[in-house]
């Protein structure tokens, strides 16, 4: 069996923590930053987790992380 090629786009989106899950990037932190408010942009920079339905469509394109 061949190794699996992961897409490249996914891999650099997310990461998997030690115990499985997927992590994101918050969105909303790239422009017009002086009308949001400084809880919106001081929680977009934590990471988040990808929602539970997600889950097994994101692992199918990170196959090795």
């Amino acid at each position: 069996m061949p190794k699996l090629k992961s897409n490249r786009g996914a891999a650099k989106r997310f990461r998997t923590t030690g115990t499985g899950k997927i992590k994101r990037k918050k969105a909303n932190l790239r422009h017009i930053l002086t009308t949001k408010d400084r809880k919106t942009k001081r929680n977009s920079r934590q990471s988040g987790l990808i929602a539970p339905a997600d889950v097994k469509r994101v692992k199918r394109l990170i196959p090795y992380s």
